[in-house]
This record gives structure tokens, sequence and C-alpha cells, in this order.
């Protein structure tokens, strides 16, 4: 019996790896039996000008294992997309790594608390109005830089933690809502050159490998993608006890950009994650004379995506840090 459970695992991983749905919906790239570390303190970068949107840091798997792949501003591959943010989430033993991607709304990323306006479900850092994106100066550094179509707007936190995966022991328990299983059915565009180039590079420094910083890397966060010794360049400033154990297990193809290279195809691709009941975030109604995030926002637009428990680590109007 022992046998046949031995050989069962590896199966079912390999078959959720050729079952990955087309474009659009999840992907898994690679899965292993480690959990990825916490999330590093670090303070945003200033914004390097209109049109740029944040992309949170996380934890890619390698060849030696976890690595930082700092935060950055990055340039949207069209007019009116958002970035949903990859997550790892623990299914059947393994921690599975799921692909972020662009696309009209922001889908499910596990309920991680990234920061910097991502609290988990969906995203209070702004949104689009027509051909501009509007800042909210609560969740984004823009101070000191020309933009005028910011507003201010913060929202309370109830997952105040810097765990950096769903479901399993210690992970964060969130499930997708309707909203995001309906936006993970959404046409998605994969991370761009310059998001893969970015990663790569973190890849290829060992000063970011969890094993040289212990959770705490020297760049946490880029003014703008692979630029890595740019000024503007942060460091983590606090980092939580992590204790890796060894063992490994793959599914899919080798390591490659935004984690491990895809098991299927390199479209970007995000669904439901496996996980417990947890926050469900549903949908908070904007107030008067305030815009809403995501989608053609502004007074009297569509509610909120994910509004309810809200609020991120990333700091008030005065201080943009995570967490």
């Amino acid at each position: 019996m022992r046998n046949v459970r031995r050989l069962l695992v590896p199966l079912i991983v390999i078959l959720a790896v050729l079952a990955a749905p087309r474009v659009g919906q999840a992907q898994v790239a690679v899965s292993i039996t480690v959990a990825p570390p916490p999330l590093p303190v670090y303070v945003q970068p200033v914004i390097p000008g209109p049109g740029w949107i944040w992309a949170p840091g996380y934890w890619a798997w390698g060849p030696y294992g976890y690595y930082w792949v700092p935060g950055t501003w990055v340039r949207p591959p069209r007019i009116g997309f958002l970035w949903t943010p990859g997550y790892w989430g623990w299914v059947n033993g393994f921690y599975l790594w799921h692909v972020g991607y662009w696309g009209p709304h922001i889908g499910f990323y596990g309920g991680v608390n990234y920061g910097f306006g991502y609290i988990g479900v969906g995203y209070v850092g702004g949104y689009w109005d027509h051909d501009r994106f509007f800042y909210n100066r609560a969740y984004n550094n823009v101070r000191n830089v020309h933009i005028t179509n910011v507003y201010n707007r913060t929202v309370v936190v109830n997952n105040v933690t810097r765990v950096s995966y769903n479901g399993g022991a210690g992970g964060i328990a969130a499930r997708p809502t309707a909203q995001e299983a309906a936006f993970a059915r959404e046409r998605h565009v994969a991370p761009t050159t310059l998001q893969r180039r970015h990663e790569n590079t973190a890849r290829g420094n060992p000063a970011l490998r969890s094993s040289f910083n212990h959770g705490r890397p020297p760049i946490a966060a880029t003014p703008r993608p692979a630029a890595f010794t740019a000024r503007g360049v942060v460091h983590a400033q606090g980092a939580a006890p992590y204790h890796p154990q060894p063992a490994v297990r793959r599914a899919g193809g080798p390591a490659g950009p935004h984690g491990p290279a895809p098991a299927a195809h390199p479209g970007p691709q995000q669904g439901p994650a496996p996980g417990h009941p947890g926050p469900q975030g549903g949908q908070e109604r904007p107030h008067k004379g305030q815009p809403n995030e995501g989608g053609p926002g502004g007074p009297g637009g569509p509610p909120m995506q994910g509004g309810g428990p809200g609020g991120g680590p990333g700091g008030g109007p005065d201080e943009h840090r995570h967490p």
C-alpha cells in the first residue's frame, strides 16, 4: 500500500500539470515540498513616472532553492491591464507555483498580502480611467514625482501577515471568490519581456538566494525591472526566522522565468488555489466622490474588487513599506 501511495502522489501532480487549463486559468509551473520563506519587510522605491504599475516581490524557485525576485515598477503591456501576482499554493503535499499575469481585472493570488495595495484580495493601489492610471497615494510612493492623477484612500487590513503561501500548515486560509473565479476565465497576457529579464537577473544573483540572505535580501525592490544597481534600489529591513527543508519534488521542466519553467505553455494563468475556507473579501461600494479600483473607475463606476477586508502593508501616505 505504501508503494502504491508513493507512485500515486507524483502521478497526481503530473496529471495536474498536464491538465492545466488554457491561457486565462491556473498554470502550475513547479511543485516543491519546501515552504517558501516569509515575505521580507521593505520600502517601495519612488515611482519612475506616470503609467507605471507596481509588481510586488516574491520568492521564486531555482537550482539553489528559493531566491527573492525584487518588487519593481513595470509598464503594463497595454492600457487598462492590471497585474495579478503569482503565488504558492499547497496541493496534495506539494507547494505549487501559480504564475502571475496581466488582465483587465485582478484575479485570485492566494490571499497573500504582498503589500502596496495587494492586500490579499483585489488591489487598492489604483485604477484605470480610460487611458490614465490613477494612483492611491496611501499605497504608492508617488512623492516628488510630477503625477497629477492621484487620490488618497486607506482600507482596513485584516490579514497583516508575512506568510507567502496559500493552504497547508501555516499557510493562508483563503479561497477564490465567485468573482475571482470568473476573472480567471478571462483572456490574460503573460509577464512582459522586462519582467522575465528581471526574474532571470534575480536568479543569477547568489545574494538573493534564501540560503544566503536568510530571508532578508540585500536587493528587496528596484525602481525599474532588472535595474539592480540603479539609484533607488532598496534592501530588506527585516525578516522572519526561516528553517527550510532539503526535500524537493519537481513537476514540469527545469527552472526558468517566473518560477521554474512552466510545465505546459508560457502563457500567464491563475485560477482557484487550493486551501481552506477563509477571508473572502466580497465587494464594497465606493464612497461617493471617490474612485474605484480596476476597470474604468471613478465615482459611479463598478464596485471595488475585493473591497471588504482590506488595506495592506505598504503603509500610509508617509510610509510605503511592506509589510
